[in-house]
């Protein structure tokens, strides 16, 4: 049974503008072959297929995302807030550049990165998954990413994306420590939320 799979990540990324004065972000939009806090593992060839293929749409400036997930695999174009530019591996991360784009979602997005708010970066796609015992499943070999949304509630904490300098760094991990217990009851209510959809 395909389901839709979401998984989040802390983003903090500084708003950047490119040659064309665009507005640009970059950082860690995944991690293959660790536990996250879903206890999901997304096997490392699993990403690197779907990556490929997302590169397709990357090159015809379609790789669009939403701020805020919807419970669809549809992106909603009223609601896109950035496109991804740019992707590629460093080690088990996967790594992009986003576009923040001049609409109504993107401007709110980048006015709140500005102002220093930490978002989750949030892939979504759907697929299968498989008891692998302890708390742990694994992402099956269906699964077809659809992309990234950002989004306020992160169900994995303490993956920072480029730090602007190493005090930021660690105010930021003090914040995820003191949200971890808070986070995991979110991360569980939004689990059964999703499960009874």
């Amino acid at each position: 049974m395909n389901n839709l799979l979401i998984e989040t990540r802390l983003f903090e990324g500084k708003v950047q503008e490119d040659e064309g004065g665009r507005s640009i972000v970059k950082g860690i939009l995944q991690r293959a072959g660790a536990e996250n806090q879903n206890g999901r593992v997304y096997p490392r060839e699993i990403l690197e297929r779907e990556a490929k293929k997302y590169e397709v749409l990357i090159k015809e400036r379609r790789a669009l995302g939403e701020l805020d997930h919807p419970d669809s695999s549809v992106i909603n174009l009223k609601n896109v807030s950035h496109n991804v530019r740019e992707i590629h591996w460093d080690g088990d991360d996967l790594v992009g550049t986003v576009e923040i784009l001049p609409t109504p979602s993107g401007n709110i997005l980048k006015e709140l990165l500005r102002a220093g708010i930490l978002l989750g970066i949030s892939s979504r796609g759907m697929g299968s998954v498989t008891n692998i015992g302890e708390g742990k499943v694994k992402v099956g070999e269906d699964f077809e990413l659809i992309g990234w949304d950002f989004v306020s509630n992160p169900s994995t904490h303490g993956a920072f994306m480029t730090p602007m300098n190493e005090s930021v760094n660690r105010q930021l991990q003090k914040q995820a420590a003191v949200c971890n217990e808070w986070c995991k009851a979110q991360d569980l209510m939004r689990e059964i939320i999703t499960e009874l959809v």
